[in-house]
């Protein structure tokens, strides 16, 4: 008996989602800030492969498969490094020292 391929790619893609769920939820605030630097440089990693794959397609056509899922990837991974800009700023912020007013 044979498995089908979809449905062993469908349960690791699950299994995945509660593992990362479990791990982001499981980190201590101190390694928050770190954790965050590391993925806005994958995110960046990611962007230059949307850019290759945004321009992959023919030159006569911009409206192929692989442009338009090449700029998706690229409008995704832009949010996802402007937002971890974002939080990571608000994590550091923490960490200041409060000025005392007089």
């Amino acid at each position: 008996m044979e498995i089908d391929p979809f449905i062993f790619r469908l349960s690791i893609f699950i299994l995945s989602i509660f593992i990362g769920y479990y791990v982001v939820w499981s980190v201590t605030p101190s390694l928050h800030t770190p954790l965050m630097s590391v993925t806005n440089a994958i995110s960046s990693v990611i962007i230059v492969g949307a850019i290759i794959a945004g321009l992959a397609g023919k030159s006569t056509s911009i409206f192929n498969t692989s442009s338009i899922y090449g700029f998706l990837a690229i409008f995704l991974a832009a949010i996802n490094i402007f937002g971890g800009f974002l939080v990571t700023q608000r994590m550091l912020a923490m960490y200041k020292k409060k000025k005392k007013d007089k």
